[in-house]
């Protein structure tokens, strides 16, 4: 049996070409295996494991690893003009570059450290694809089957364009997965591009403004059909890197996230230094400086400080109304 593959790998992969592009595929899914392990024994504390990378205090991301692997594969791909045996451990330093790289994407794409959040989960799609991706020209060597050196043939180039625009039509819908996986697999683009759009997705927003019955239908497919599609998609997404952190409401971050929140809604009552209006209609009938008015006005910092005081007493809030005040809430 081991002879039956060793004779398969020569044929399909050696004999073939291949190797570099299968070296970095297992250099891609290998850093990302053990990335995502690593990452995993850091966050339940583990002891026997290293842990976080901090000379001197500073974290060091991983990200920075993988961004010197791709540039040692590229780099010396380069320098060495693609001979052997260079060439095939150039494309494993960046499959490796790969894996660590794209495992942090969420993180370059917020520019946050999003990594155990929901929004997190956009690494793992990041590196799902480029894995299914980098199979797919494993085993097809380009889309379609077309070889460099070939005569041209226009049916197949026409029919390579019409793909790609069904691919994009796809994509517009919502239809993510399927858009990409059908650059490679024509069939599955084209089933996208039928189907409805999901009701968030551009494709909705343009076409379906207007026509309420499509708009509906397509949300009552996206409940049924969709929302069993992702349980699924978090289940194994969570089994493969480990579920986001759930945030209570109570937790200091939920709170500084409101604060914010709060901070901007109130944001247009007054700007300090840009003389804008202060208490609204009947506020004393001109505009005034914001710092003044709220700091040099002893009748709104003791309104202020009542205010304070009954809500943390507890009792019911009143507002009085009259000259300089805004009439209700």
């Amino acid at each position: 049996m081991i002879s039956a593959l060793l004779d398969g790998y020569r044929h399909h992969i050696v004999d073939a070409h291949k190797q570099p592009l299968f070296l970095l595929l297992v250099g891609f899914i290998t850093s990302f295996a053990f990335i995502r392990f690593s990452t995993r024994m850091i966050r339940a504390q583990v002891r026997w494991w290293p842990g976080n990378i901090t000379p001197g205090g500073l974290h060091i991301h991983h990200m920075v690893f993988g961004l010197g692997f791709l540039l040692l594969g590229g780099i010396g791909t380069f320098a060495t003009d693609g001979g052997h045996p260079w060439i095939d451990w150039f494309g494993l330093s960046f499959g490796i570059g790969c894996g660590l790289v794209l495992d942090e994407f969420a993180l370059i794409l917020h520019l946050d450290d999003v990594y155990w959040s929901e929004q997190g989960r956009k690494s793992v799609d990041a590196v799902i694809l480029g894995i299914l991706l980098t199979a797919l020209l494993l085993t097809g060597y380009v889309p379609l089957g077309v070889v460099p050196g070939q005569d041209t043939r226009w049916g197949l180039v026409a029919v390579i364009g019409v793909n790609a625009l069904v691919c994009l039509v796809a994509l517009l819908k919502g239809k993510v997965w399927t858009g990409l996986l059908g650059i490679m697999v024509p069939g599955l683009s084209w089933i996208g591009a039928i189907r409805l759009a999901r009701p968030a997705s551009p494709w909705a927003r343009w076409r379906y403004a207007g026509r309420p019955r499509r708009m509906a239908r397509a949300a009552r497919r996206e409940r049924r059909l969709h929302a069993r599609t992702d349980r699924a998609r978090t289940w194994l997404f969570d089994l493969i890197a480990g579920a986001p952190d759930k945030v209570p409401a109570g937790h200091p971050k939920a709170h500084a996230v409101a604060e914010r929140m709060v901070a901007k809604a109130l944001e247009h009552r007054y700007r300090p230094g840009r003389g804008g209006r202060v208490g609204g209609p009947g506020g004393g009938g001109g505009r005034a400086d914001g710092a003044e008015a709220v700091g040099g006005d002893p009748a709104r910092r003791a309104r202020a400080q009542r205010r304070r005081r009954t809500v943390r007493a507890g009792r019911a809030r009143t507002t009085a109304t009259g000259p300089g005040r805004r009439g209700g809430c």
